[in-house]
């Protein structure tokens, strides 16, 4: 089967499709086909080696997946051949099969294609454990979403308007705000702008900032943070800018605010109860139409390098998604 594999840590640039073993199902295991896998900024980090964690080499990069099993192992119970799943593979997601256990795989509803499945699973259940377990989110409350054309931002301006918040969303383009009022934001504000806290402020007319939700990092954490409201929660989920901001701590006292990390990786490792838990809450979502996770631009498998390279130059909008069979 073709993979790709990584083999050192370099600039995604350079990546290329490999011929590999096709792997077979051990007794609790099944194994995919998969139609789509999800990429996300950490995959491209680590592929660079500029991540925090660096899996032994070589590798295969992906753990956001969707397809249909294409086999079963003797011991499996609750899953069968033909039948479509999302999953959630350590690594390995970037080819055309892989095997995993049944605990790793989840049956995808008939109204969810595989490509939205694949832009689904991480993203939304860390803005759903963001919002509703770190930040205590209240409906009508304001948010505001930095970065919020990306992947993660896109899910959390669906997430947040489910339960019933007020969404800001900060990007630096037109294109990229017009996507976040295409995806259901209230509001949006060019965060490149030298005056963006006063457009912000003209915004609330008057109300409080209740909650920021912050995947980016950088020069922007800082200007987001002052803009709170007392009793406001500043929600740290990631750093795509490259620089990790240092925040003068008297502002938390000031302000009367709170700075939370959000890291469901680690709470699920944790507390792995609670992945089913928030995963049925997102499901049930989903099929009441509450939230409507959306894939973003799909690239063929040798393309893999060009899609990580557009996600580091922060030229990506929505959830990128690869598409191993092509």
């Amino acid at each position: 089967m073709r993979a790709i594999v990584c083999e050192s840590f370099a600039s995604p640039d350079g990546l290329a499709v490999s011929e590999v073993e096709t792997p077979g199902p051990a007794a609790n295991q099944v194994l995919i086909k998969i139609e789509a896998t999800g990429l996300g900024y950490v995959d491209a980090l680590m592929v660079a080696g500029l991540y925090q964690i660096k899996p032994p080499l070589p590798f295969v990069p992906g753990n956001e997946v969707a397809g249909v099993i294409e086999a079963a192992g003797d011991d499996i119970k609750h899953l069968r051949a033909g039948q479509r799943v999302l999953a959630t593979p350590s690594n390995g997601g970037l080819a055309e099969y892989m095997v995993l256990e049944e605990s790793r795989c989840t049956p995808i509803p008939d109204s969810l294609s595989s490509d939205d499945a694949a832009s689904f699973l991480v993203n939304y259940c860390t803005a759903f454990h963001g919002f509703n377990y770190c930040g205590k989110l209240k409906e009508k409350e304001n948010v505001l979403i930095l970065g919020a054309s990306g992947g993660v931002g896109v899910a959390a301006i669906d997430v947040a308007k489910a339960m019933g918040a007020r969404v800001i969303a900060a990007a630096s383009s037109k294109k990229k705000r017009d996507a976040c009022l295409e995806a259901g934001a209230d509001d949006v504000v060019n965060y490149n702008s030298r005056s963006w806290r006063d457009d912000l402020k003209k915004i609330l007319d008057g109300e409080h900032l209740d909650v920021v939700y912050d995947p980016v990092g950088g020069d922007y954490a800082e200007p987001a943070l002052r803009s709170l409201g007392p009793d406001g929660r500043f929600l740290v989920v990631g750093f795509a800018s490259g620089d990790i901001p240092k925040f003068p701590v008297n502002l938390t006292l000031l302000k009367r605010c709170s700075v939370i990390g959000v890291n469901w990786g680690g709470h699920i490792a944790a507390n792995p109860s609670v992945a089913k838990e928030v995963l049925n809450t997102l499901m049930q979502w989903i099929s009441q139409g509450k939230i409507s996770p959306r894939s973003g631009e799909a690239f063929k498998l040798k393309d893999t390098g060009k899609a990580m390279m557009k996600m580091l130059n922060r030229k990506a909008i929505g959830k990128v998604v690869i598409h191993p069979q092509q």
